[in-house]
């Protein structure tokens, strides 16, 4: 077998990059739960200067911080032996409220992968493994991932870009939150619209009290309730607003969900999709935001589509015609695009 050696050289590199990234997660993670990205973003640092803002050993802070820059998250002074973060770096290590929280991120990807063996066991049988058979930690990585996005785009962009919908939420609308998880979007609107009501669903009994809690310390019993249901289940109604969060992909019944929230619709109301950044086709799918969804999904997505009945198994990059299809197979007459962000597509869905 001839091997082309330029082509090996470059594939080797797009190795080596990769093996650092996923050791790199773990030190990410380290330096999240620790403060160090905290402490370094207040004043540059060396090694033992860090270790004693942060109560952590000098050794580990040193090989710890020779990594970090090695991977571009820090930056070094040669000539001094001290560390610090750019403005850049520092936004997105250290503010979980920013519209992009890079820890939230690694601790949902690392959360993930400790389900390998049974992944792989999956790929023999073909058979099913659920959001609820996952790690904790997925859930708590999964909102810490997702929230800014919510936070930066949610209230600002995406609400107003709905026909009508911010004025009905500023008189008081009755809203429901489908596969809401932690509840941080139903959190975020019902801050926003003190006029409004808002039921949280979700089939995780434990994702539900976590929401519950959440509701509860932000004083928000009486506007927000929250019940385990199913997509295709959920209570209530008819809402004048219904918001599915990166979830519908998820499903085993999509079709299912989509008609019972056609049918929990007002006759105005409106269904608002947000879905991860997807093409229609592979092709379009090809590039680093379609390879973090193809991982996920791989791992996620169709596993716990492929653990519930419907028979379907969309993934993570679906896209809009697939989204499109739903809809009109559900009933609703009324399909846009309003609003895209690097990570997230969001639709309009009317009956």
């Amino acid at each position: 077998m001839a091997i082309d050696q330029d082509k090996l050289h470059e594939f080797l590199l797009k190795f080596v990059g990769d093996l650092g990234a996923t050791i790199g997660a773990g030190s990410v993670i380290v330096g999240d739960r620790l403060g160090l990205y905290r402490a370094l973003a207040d004043k540059p640092a060396a090694p033992q200067e860090l270790a004693d803002r942060t109560g952590t050993a000098p050794r580990y802070v040193e090989e710890w911080l020779r990594g970090q820059a090695a991977g571009g998250y820090v930056e070094y002074d040669a000539a001094t032996g001290e560390y610090w973060l750019t403005e850049e770096q520092a936004f997105a290590l250290t503010d979980p409220d920013g519209a992009v929280y890079v820890p939230g991120a690694f601790q949902l990807a690392l959360a993930t992968l400790r389900a390998e063996p049974r992944i792989t066991e999956a790929f023999r049988t073909g058979a099913g493994f659920g959001w609820h058979q996952h790690d904790d930690e997925v859930f708590i990585g999964c909102e810490r991932f997702f929230r800014p996005g919510y936070l930066a785009n949610l209230v600002p962009a995406w609400l107003p870009a709905l026909d009508g919908v911010e004025a009905k939420l500023r008189a008081g609308a009755a809203v429901a939150d489908v596969g809401c998880g932690h509840g941080a979007s139903t959190v975020l609107m019902a801050r926003e619209y003190p006029q409004s009501t808002f039921a949280g669903s979700d089939y995780h009994r434990a994702s539900i009290d976590q929401a519950r809690a959440r509701s509860g310390d932000a004083g928000l019993n009486g506007q927000v309730a929250f019940e385990v249901a199913s997509a295709q289940s959920f209570g209530g109604g008819p809402y004048d607003l219904v918001t599915t969060f990166d979830c519908l992909h998820d499903m085993g019944d999509p079709l299912g969900a989509a008609r019972h929230i056609r049918e929990r619709l007002a006759p105005d109301g409106t269904w608002m999709i947000v879905e991860p950044y997807a093409g229609d086709s592979v092709a379009d799918n090809l590039n680093p935001v379609g390879r973090v969804y193809y991982g996920f999904s791989t791992f996620l997505c169709v596993p716990n589509a492929l653990s519930q009945p419907g028979g379907y198994t969309l993934g993570a990059q679906a896209g809009e015609e697939a989204m499109r299809q739903l809809a009109g197979a559900a009933g609703f007459t009324r399909m846009r695009r309003v609003a895209e962000t690097p990570f997230n597509l969001v639709y309009e869905a009317r009956p």
